[in-house]
Formats: C-alpha cells, structure tokens, sequence
C-alpha cells in the first residue's frame, strides 16, 4: 500500500513550471505556431478573405493543390536504424551558388496585398537564412528595392513574357544589372487561370469596397491601417492597375509565347536560366537538350490548369529520363520539410515555397517569414534524423515510397495501344547540362512505364493492361462483397 504524506512545495516545483508570459502579441502567436497550417489559421483570421483567398485559393475546383498536398502526404519513408545522425547538413548547391537549405522563396505576385512588408520581409527573410529569394514580374516591390533588401543573399527573378516584348527585355536587363543571378523563365501562364475565389470576392487592384468587403475588413482594422499608411504599390512590370487580378494578368500574358521568345531571352539574360512550370517528360527532355540550366516542375501551384500533373509523382520520371545530374526542382503543395526531404530523395535538387512563406508573411510580416523558414528547418533537420542521412547527398529513392489513392484508367486500344509497345532504344543516361544546344532527341527515347514493367513480367503490354484490367474489376467485386 501506498504511503500518502501532505505535498511539498519544493518537489511539486521540481515536476511544474510556469511558463513566462509573453506580451507581444505578435511574437506569443508565432511561437505557438509548430506548423505551416498553424501559420495558415492565423493568417486567415488576420487577412481580408479577398486577399487571403488570392493566396489560399486555386483554379477552377481546386482540384490540383488538393492533389498535390495529398501526393506529400501519401509517402512512406524508409529509415535506417543504426546509423548515427546527430548532426545533419542541409545545405546544398543549386545554380552555381550555395544555399543553407534545400528550399527557396518561389516568386508570387501583388505580395505586399497580404502584408504590407511585402517581398521586402521575403527577401530580407531569405537572405538572413542563407536561402534564395525569387521576385516575380506581378511583384509589388521593385527589382532595386529587393536587392537593396537583401544586398549580399542570392535573388532570383521570375519572368513572364508580355504582350509588350519590351517590357520584358526592360525587365531582364534590370534584374541582370541588379545583380539578379538567375531567371525563372515561366512557361505554365499564357493565359489566366479561372480563380473562382477572386471572381466572387471581387478581388481588383486596387481594392474595390463593397458591403461585404467592408463587413469583413471591420474585425481587421490592422489591415487597412497598414495598407492605406505605407507606399503606394509598385509592380516590377504593369503600370495598369484597374480590373480584377484576372484581368490584369490576361492583359499582361501572351498566349503565344514560343520557343523563339526563350532564344531571345537565353540571348539577353548572362546568368543561369531555368524553365518554370514543366509538366510532362518530353518536353522536360527538349529543354535540358536545348542546354537550359534547370526545370521547376510545377502546375503553378495549381492556379492555372485544373487538374494539371502533380509535380512530385512527375519527378521520379523526370530525374530517371533526364539524369540526376541536371537541375530538376521543383514546386507546388509543400507544406512541412518532410515534403521537401522527400522530393530530395526522389531525385530534385531543390524546392520551392509560395503559400507556406505568403501564410508567414500574413500570420506576422517577416517575424512570421522567418517563422515559416523555422518551422520548416526544423522539420527537415528531424526528418534527416530519423532517417538516418546526416547530409542530403545521403538521400536516395529507397527512402521514399510514393502512395497512391487514384491510379490511371488502362487504355488499351488504337494509337493508346501502339504507345505501350516495347521499343528498342537505350536508356539515357545521366549528364552534366551546358548552354550548347544538343542535337534534336529521336522520337522514341525511352520504354514507357507500362512497356518497362510489362516486359519485366514476360508480358506484352496489352495483356499487361488486359491483367490489370482484370485485377482492378476483382478488387471492385472483394470490397463489393
């Protein structure tokens, strides 16, 4: 039996402490953010819906981001035991400089609308952690404010291809001379997305005042204040401000940008040159034999085409037809540094933040930016830990297996059957990327995924599909019965 004596106030102080209050509010809620998603909670109570909603929001159903999340969380990791890593390195080389982590900020347009500091506290933010910030052409911060904010750290702009061409050269040559040291050219926007959120919002540059815009403004004074009490807002390229955000990228955007446009701006641009928003092989494999210096995987955070690939089930096949020597990174859906360990593991060199670094930037300015870059250090550091990798180069496809809830329709007639043909040409194999053009591919490059494992199984491909086919309809009549 136990024996009971009265409390003692010294040994109830060895098991509870008291935690010290905090009184800066801001500092109090981003310390109790241990998430990207907490940071999103506290940014949407923060933000104006239209506003937030321009971040948060996607096209269409907004099937694509939701997608794209759940393919990060769909993963199995793989650890080794044994094997110590208490001290891990995250850095990396990407483009011909450093970096202290595999992420950067990825370009995001009317930024200082969710938080009047803007790209200034992005790029000061990103500078302080050793990590590259991207401006892009829809930024409301100027090429020269945002070297000037982040002097000695790596920036990167983003660039679309306007109606107006010159503007865009204009463009090119001030990042360049600014000291710029790589350019995003962006391939996924000729034309607006159909962003539904902004339409039923309302949501104009510059702001429109409804009744409902000014109901939900009343609990954020903050907002207004900052908004009507800071600079007038200056975007790196378009001097129209009327019309939805839509419209202003409509006007903006040419649809028939080409590969010509690329030549002249590989031509005018003197640092590294990365192609944004591939989304499928081979065009992927035309661009690294065109002597690009990298590819950004990316459906533009899922804000252009709905229902567009996921770029991380697109990254293995990308790095296995390209090589791991070439730059592949990518972006869209990150949401913890698990995410970016795992698309490090399948082969990218490197990722990119939008949302997760705009949800910092609403929740807390840059206190919130930096509290982003935390959040994400931290889990990426744990991640490589529990895995065993004390550095990236460490990681490998055997740590990660890719989970999948929906699984493409078998197609197995007409021109569909003819592309599941085994063919006979070699594998590519892996090298080092340069400005020479290459010579034009072959058409046939490589057995599809289909042929590969039909062939594996001593199988043609049709009856390949035929016994998936077969084992799709069992599986429907098991969970039937």
């Amino acid at each position: 039996m136990v024996k009971r004596q009265l409390p003692n106030p010294k040994d109830i102080f060895e098991y509870v402490q008291f935690k010290k209050p905090t009184f800066n509010g801001r500092q109090r809620r981003l310390q109790d953010a241990l998430t990207i998603y907490d940071l999103r909670a506290i940014a949407k109570r923060r933000t104006p819906a239209a506003a937030f909603d321009y971040t948060d929001g996607a096209a269409e159903g907004e099937l694509s981001i939701l997608r794209a999340r759940q393919a990060f969380e769909d993963i199995e990791f793989h650890p080794d035991i044994l094997r110590p890593a208490e001290d891990v390195d995250t850095s990396t080389e990407i483009l011909g400089g450093p970096s202290a982590m595999p992420f950067g900020i990825a370009p995001t347009g009317f930024t200082r609308l969710m938080q009047t500091e803007g790209e200034i506290a992005g790029a000061g933010a990103a500078g302080a952690a050793g990590i590259p910030f991207t401006l892009s052409t829809l930024g409301t911060t100027s090429i020269e404010d945002v070297k000037a904010a982040n002097p000695d750290g790596r920036n990167w702009f983003q660039l679309y291809v306007l109606r107006d061409r010159e503007v865009s050269y204009g463009l090119v040559e001030r990042a360049a001379a600014a000291g710029f040291d790589t350019l995003h050219f962006t391939v996924d926007t000729p034309v607006a997305g159909n962003r539904m959120r902004d339409y039923r919002n309302g949501f104009s540059i510059p702001p429109q005042l409804t009744v409902k815009t000014v109901l939900d403004t009343l609990p954020r004074p903050w907002w207004w204040f900052d908004f009507l009490t800071t600079p007038k807002l200056e975007f790196a390229s378009l001097k129209s401000t009327g019309g939805t955000v839509g419209d202003l990228i409509g006007q903006a955007m040419d649809p028939t940008i080409s590969y010509e446009d690329l030549a002249t701006i590989r031509e005018l641009w003197p640092g590294k040159i990365v192609i944004k928003g591939v989304q499928n092989v081979p065009d992927a494999v035309k661009l690294i034999d065109m002597g690009v210096d990298g590819l950004v995987l990316s459906n533009h955070g899922g804000r252009q085409l709905d229902r567009a690939p996921i770029p991380f089930h697109l990254l293995p096949r990308v790095v296995r037809e390209v090589g791991r020597d070439a730059t592949v990174m990518i972006d869209t859906g990150i949401m913890n540094g698990a995410d970016i360990v795992a698309s490090v593991a399948l082969g990218a060199k490197f990722t990119l933040i939008g949302r997760a670094y705009l949800y910092g930037l609403m929740a807390g300015g840059r206190a919130g930016v930096d509290r982003t870059i935390a959040i994400l250090r931290s889990e990426i550091e744990r991640t490589m830990k529990l895995l065993g990798v004390q550095s990236l180069e460490e990681l490998e496809p055997r740590h990660v297996t890719q989970l999948t809830r929906v699984l493409p329709v078998p197609v197995a007639y007409g021109e569909a059957a003819e592309a599941l043909a085994p063919t006979s040409a070699p594998v590519r194999t892996p090298r080092a990327t340069s400005k020479a053009a290459a010579k034009p591919r072959t058409k046939a490059a490589a057995k599809t995924p289909a042929a590969e494992t039909a062939a594996e199984a001593g199988t043609t491909p049709l009856e390949a599909v035929e016994q998936s086919s077969e084992a799709v309809e069992a599986a429907e009549k098991a969970v039937a019965d």
